[in-house]
């Protein structure tokens, strides 16, 4: 039942925001610490200039209580690692002799000691350090960090709500440490940490904090009985610490589900609660359970996952229906911002009419508090507003950029046999191995090789209109000379040709399309300093011409050995992006495969004995509930076929993924009938090829043996150890030896001595397996 008091409470909130900075300056004081450029003092002046900034934003946009503790140096994930005192054994020195070194250690490792693990944050591009947990992990609350930022806000004058990863989500994110039993759970580590939480809140308390936000994303997917009980728990104990702040329990991505009855009950001040998407089922789930009589619920009615603008009068009545099941309704976006870029008006170089349909994170902000005005002082406050937003909704809805009818048309003629190799998989191995003539676990890389700043120089020369195009080509052709010259040295076996040309995996091949859209300035992060630009598809997808084959022709001239073909998967396009929410997910990437399934053909026309269509978007994008998935794997495996389909016998496709948890689509992966994948395994010490021969697989595999998001050389021994393992679990005949990730973040010093290793691996194991 609608209230004037449930109304007049309403405020505008956030759960977290970008931390890089208009510039990115996050990114290039972090890389200059690395390099020793920049000192650890004006490291930390800039973080706090970041935080200073991204307040002032919030508070500028009408937001009246602002996230703290968001912000992060690396991942938000490692910081409640530390927050927690969860530090692996062999990187607690480095955390002892200097806590950001050792923060770093843990990130990106050293030469001597391995970084943790690192994998997908649910169904995001965002990476996350995972913890490595054990029977004899002792926690110990580290509350600096929380406390600090607190205080910043508080100082500045802002109302601020500290956010933390709860306690429940924290160890079902976890692994079981190295030496651990694999069957180990974390979670029953919860008694243990529980007090550490505890201790943190009362600092948090104790530093101003009124309310503290614990997220608990992980609630939204299955979750057993047993792990249920855990998060009534957790919050039973929490709820009745007496030295504590009001919490607030977040959730995000997705419907709570059997979740939410349990923390509905639970003895915490309020929820937050996603209202988008597939999480718009919250809202019938929640006045299925009563609602939340006597609580706060922060109701994320703005998707903050994409990019367009939000539907005001259909959120307006959400909120509408909200005020009746709750004391207090505030606004929000659905998750924090950081998977947003920050200011959609940077973006000079977008039709007008088109930048009206975005909003990043400054925009989504602004949506934010105009709901809140609109929920407190009447939808009369706010008309003009209405009336523009349903005015920019039906712009986007009518213009002719979204339809093509002749995309339309194609897509719709497509057949079940154009997503079937004409022959099974026995016969074109064998086709295969007669063209290529490869040896025993042949070697080759990914992809990219290092994007050197001359590299990235010429490419703003060529944006600034300081040289031309054929300079441009020039620059380029000369690298793709070094790098054919230097595999071949080296003695891989199947080349590539470093994708000097290529900006950004998607991105490249998005700004040659039609029915996408570049932007100049909108980074989002992807780990650590990894920032990308998602290209925003906005239209009906086309391939005005061939995007990749006069490199390849010119890679593959260069010398005798083949030279793989390198293109972007249609799920990876979509994932990737920031796609259209006005049609079916399938329709899209049926679309983007007949654009590439062009390309692979001209490609094999051109004399490509090898292609590879990489999809590490794959396990990404499975959906968070288990009921969904089959549906999404059915239209995702046949969007590869259809790319990859049309090509002879002889023509060997590769696919590639990495830096995701691989068990629930083995079957998935298996459907995508490519020749060969290759696939991350050095983090995980090679588990994927012990899941992959547990599940029967019968094709051609490239565990990784190379972790390229860390600056660690590997030794020959290194790569000789994980490839014993990998032939543990798969044939010789069937395993390929490469690096987990293409080259695009490393140096080339570091490259050739990893590289060097690899093959000295690969050599020595043939020698082994032929004597």
């Amino acid at each position: 039942m609608t209230t004037k008091s449930a109304a007049a409470a309403t405020l505008a909130t956030a759960y977290g925001y970008p931390r890089q900075g208009r510039g990115r300056e996050l990114k290039k004081a972090i890389e200059g610490y690395w390099k020793g450029a920049v000192s650890a003092e004006a490291l930390l002046a800039t973080a706090a200039d970041l935080r200073r900034e991204n307040w002032a934003q919030l508070a500028g946009a009408g937001v009246q209580e602002v996230p703290t503790g968001d912000f992060s140096y690396y991942d938000h994930v490692l910081d409640t690692s530390v927050a927690v005192g969860a530090i692996p054994a062999r990187h607690r020195a480095a955390v002892e002799v200097d806590a950001l070194d050792g923060y770093f250690a843990m990130a990106r490792g050293t030469q001597d000691v391995a970084p943790l693990e690192m994998t997908k944050w649910f169904d995001t591009n965002y990476h996350y350090l995972v913890p490595e947990l054990g029977p004899d992990t002792v926690f110990a609350a580290n509350p600096a960090k929380a406390v600090g930022e607190l205080r910043e806000a508080l100082l500045l004058g802002h109302a601020a709500r500290p956010v933390l990863v709860g306690p429940v989500t924290y160890l079902l994110l976890a692994k079981p440490a190295p030496g651990v039993a694999e069957d180990f759970q974390p979670i029953t580590l919860l008694d243990r940490l529980l007090p550490v939480y505890a201790r943190l809140l009362a600092e948090l308390r104790a530093a101003g904090a009124e309310w503290v936000q614990l997220d608990e994303p992980a609630l939204v997917q299955d979750r057993t009985p047993a792990e249920l009980n855990a998060a009534a728990r957790a919050y039973r104990e929490l709820g009745a610490l007496t030295e504590r702040p009001k919490l607030l329990v977040a959730s995000y991505f997705d419907r709570l589900g059997d979740a939410l009855p349990v923390l509905a009950k639970a003895p915490v001040e309020g929820l937050a609660l996603d209202f988008t998407g597939p999480a718009a089922a919250n809202l019938d789930d929640l006045a299925a359970v009563g609602g939340l009589p006597g609580k706060r619920l922060v109701a994320g009615v703005i998707d903050g996952r994409n990019i367009w603008i939000n539907d005001l009068g259909a959120s307006l009545a959400t909120l509408a229906t909200l005020l009746g099941l709750a004391d207090r309704v505030d606004v929000a976006p659905s998750c924090s911002l950081l998977h947003v870029p920050l200011d959609a008006a940077a973006e000079r170089d977008v039709d007008p009419q088109i930048l009206r349909w975005l909003a990043f994170a400054k925009q989504k902000a602004r949506e934010a508090a105009l709901l809140a005005r609109g929920l407190r002082e009447g939808t009369g406050a706010i008309t003009a507003e209405l009336a523009a937003n349903r005015a920019d909704l039906a712009s986007r809805a009518n213009s002719p950029i979204t339809r093509d009818p002749a995309v339309r048309a194609r897509a719709a003629a497509v057949t079940p046999d154009d997503t079937r190799r004409a022959q099974p998989y026995p016969v074109r191995a064998e086709a295969q191995r007669a063209r290529l003539g490869l040896p025993l676990l042949p070697t080759t890389t990914i992809g990219s090789f290092p994007q050197t700043t001359e590299l990235r120089l010429a490419r703003a020369d060529l944006s600034a209109g300081r040289i031309d195009a054929a300079a441009y080509r020039e620059r380029m052709e000369a690298e793709v000379r070094e790098v054919i010259g230097y595999q071949e040295k080296a003695g891989l076996d199947v080349l590539v040709h470093g994708e000097p040309e290529r900006n950004d995996m998607v991105q490249y091949f998005a700004e040659q399309l039609t029915g996408y859209l570049a932007t100049r300035h909108g980074w989002v992060q992807s780990y650590g300093t990894r920032y990308v630009r998602p290209p925003v598809l906005a239209g009906d997808i086309s391939r005005p011409h061939p995007m990749t084959v006069d490199w390849f022709r010119y890679a593959q001239g260069l010398t005798g050995r083949p030279v793989k073909g390198m293109l972007t998967g249609p799920v990876t396009m979509l994932a990737w992006s920031f796609v259209r929410d006005d049609q079916p997910l399938a329709e899209t990437a049926r679309q983007v495969a007949l654009a590439l399934r062009e390309e692979v053909t001209d490609l094999e026309a051109a004399g490509a004995a090898v292609v590879q269509v990489d999809e590490p978007a794959l396990r990404e994008t499975l959906p968070l509930r288990a009921a969904d998935r089959p549906a999404y794997l059915d239209w995702a495996t046949q969007a590869f076929r259809l790319a990859t389909s049309g090509v002879r016998a002889d023509t060997q496709i590769h696919t590639h993924m990495c830096y995701a948890e691989f068990g629930a689509i083995m079957t998935a992966i298996d459907e995508l009938d490519a020749d060969v994948i290759s696939l991350e395994a050095t983090r995980s010490h090679m588990e994927v090829a012990g899941e992959l021969a547990g599940a029967g697989y019968p094709r051609e595999v490239g565990p990784g043996v190379w972790d390229i998001h860390s600056p660690r050389v590997p030794s020959t021994e290194e790569a000789v150890e994980l490839l014993r393992a990998g032939l543990a679990a798969i044939p010789a005949e069937r395993l390929w030896v490469n690096p987990d990730c293409g080259l695009k973040t490393r140096g080339w010093t570091e490259t050739r001595a990893s590289l060097d290793s690899l093959v000295a691996a690969a050599r020595r194991l043939r020698a082994e397996l032929a004597g």
